[in-house]
């Protein structure tokens, strides 16, 4: 919402705003105004955006030799499509003016804009002027498909496709900035083999000052609760000392360019998915169990601006998760179970509604794709597998059922009680080694370890699982449903004892077992003693 008006706050209220930590120090206070509340609406500097030139210069990012590379005399055209709702209108002209500059004019056919129904204005006039002035000089270069409700992102890049036709279609956020020489290492991948989907290698545009931030060479992957997120290249690009060279990844960030018949063989993107979220990470998979191969182009680079906050809604939480379970239901296999254990939902009556997925289930079979296990081993090494957990969910004691066992204050290793809300910090996962793991889980080996509830001379703590069992501390633990949790070593219990100083009344004590009862939201195998 707006800044309250000027009268009522002084200019000083404005100054703790993440815009104004690195700029905008020499603003008038009506100008701070202004651009404050432009950054609440856009989630970066839209006011720094209107004053600078459309068609400036980027730092040449590339590593050295791809200056180098050889590329094939002919290479296929493509066409570039930008999704936005409500975006900032000189963001998307210098997204366009990039693209054109940046793009050699017998490689680019066209570009298509697809406005998912946004309601701000100038977006729709003036917009219309810049394209038509565009299209008066090259007769339908910039094309507008303008949607009549708003689709959500999945749907919108989906209906960009719908009208590209060039041999080969980049599908890009309407917020990013071309660097030099971007397309024909692409074109040149996908003219080898179209059966290969690619991603540029991200640099970010800072939200506040539009500077230009050197990203490192990353491959794309994910978590459990399938967020995507920024991977190590594999060990196999290391050796080949070679940074021009292509970057396996397991999946997509988001942009993505692909041979345009492809795309539609292989099934698009997942149109069942809702808003955002989950369709990048379902792509990657799919195109790998299907034949097909995902790879980041360390000398194709792009400047993509990383908003403060989103546009399409306050909170993706709810999209990612029923996405995920998409996902899951269909790739995953026995390994579904994974994401809803990330998630801390039930597999049985989860409660969400996934929609239909019959129709991907069929295109799975249709494309005789290989397994999740497959993928795993060979595809994404790098992500842990939990095959050993035989309970997740909240963990309760029955002295005081509101409340759950929480991990505590990030700074310290000290479990706590505080009142259920089943969020991570209370995430609990009970193994068939009789671990206690407390927190998230661990999504990749690179990741810090899980944390496991440990007796430390009588009291409980949360430690590294791998250095609890380095040092042969008493990290193992007897539990069974609605029984006690017995420390296997020490034969103490995990148990509740009342103490007024506590928040709610109550704090985690190790003491002989006074026949207290605890249970954990759901159990996979059996939990008997």
């Amino acid at each position: 919402e707006a800044p309250p008006k000027p009268e009522e706050n002084p200019a000083e209220a404005f100054t703790d705003s993440s815009l104004f930590a690195h700029w905008g120090q020499d603003l008038s206070p009506e100008n701070r105004r202004v651009a404050l509340k432009q950054f609440q609406y856009y989630g970066y500097n839209a006011y720094l955006s209107d004053r600078l030139p459309l068609d400036r210069s980027l730092p040449d990012l590339r590593p050295n030799g791809c200056k180098n590379l050889t590329i094939p005399d002919s290479l296929p055209e493509v066409s570039i499509v930008f999704i936005f709702v409500n975006e900032a209108l000189s963001v998307i002209l210098r997204s366009i003016h990039s693209a054109i500059d940046r793009t050699p004019p017998h490689l680019l056919k066209e570009i298509i804009l697809v406005d998912d129904n946004s309601n701000n204005e100038e977006l729709k006039e003036k917009l219309k002027e810049y394209v038509d002035e565009v299209n008066t000089r090259k007769p339908g270069f910039i094309k507008v498909v303008r949607h009549s409700k708003q689709e959500g992102l999945i749907r919108s890049r989906v209906s960009g496709w719908r009208v590209a036709t060039a041999p080969v279609v980049a599908l890009f956020d309407a917020h990013v900035e071309f660097n030099v020489g971007w397309a024909e290492p692409v074109l040149t991948r996908i003219k080898e083999n179209r059966k290969r989907v690619i991603s540029p290698s991200f640099d970010n545009i800072k939200y506040d000052n539009f500077e230009i931030e050197e990203y490192p060479l990353s491959a794309q992957g994910f978590d459990w609760e399938l967020w995507c997120r920024y991977l190590n290249p594999p060990k196999s690009w290391w050796k080949l000392e070679n940074s021009t060279a292509p970057i396996r990844s397991p999946a997509l960030i988001g942009c993505f360019i692909v041979d345009r018949q492809y795309f539609q063989e292989i099934g698009l993107l997942d149109e069942g998915m809702e808003v955002y979220g989950g369709e990048n990470v379902e792509l990657g998979i799919r195109v790998w169990q299907c034949g097909g191969s995902v790879e980041v182009l360390p000398c194709s680079r792009i400047a993509h601006i990383e908003r403060a906050h989103k546009p399409y809604t306050e909170d993706l939480t709810a999209h990612v998760r029923r996405n995920a379970l998409r996902v899951a239901e269909v790739w995953m296999d026995e390994f579904k179970s994974h994401v809803y254990m990330a998630w801390n939902i039930p597999q049985e009556d989860s409660g969400i509604d996934i929609g239909d997925i019959s129709e991907r289930k069929a295109l799975r079979k249709k494309l005789q794709c290989k397994t999740f296990r497959w993928y795993l081993v060979t595809v994404y090494p790098e992500m842990r597998m939990y095959s050993d957990i035989i309970a997740y969910g909240v963990l309760q004691n029955s002295l005081k059922s509101d409340l759950c066992l929480d991990q505590g204050p990030d700074t310290e290793n000290i479990p706590i009680m505080y009142i259920c809300h089943g969020m991570t910090p209370q995430n609990v996962y009970y193994t068939s080694n009789q671990q206690i793991h407390v927190g998230v889980l661990s999504p990749t080996i690179d990741d810090d370890d899980n944390r496991c509830l440990v007796d430390v001379n009588s009291r409980p703590r949360l430690i590294e699982c791998n250095y609890a069992k380095a040092k042969r501390m008493k990290l193992y633990w007897q539990f069974t449903q609605g029984g006690p949790i017995q420390n296997r070593k020490s034969k103490r219990c995990l148990e509740l004892q009342e103490n007024s100083e506590n928040e709610f009344g109550f704090q985690l004590v190790l003491q002989k077992c006074t026949g207290q009862r605890w249970s954990i939201t759901n159990v996979l195998k059996s939990l008997s003693s």
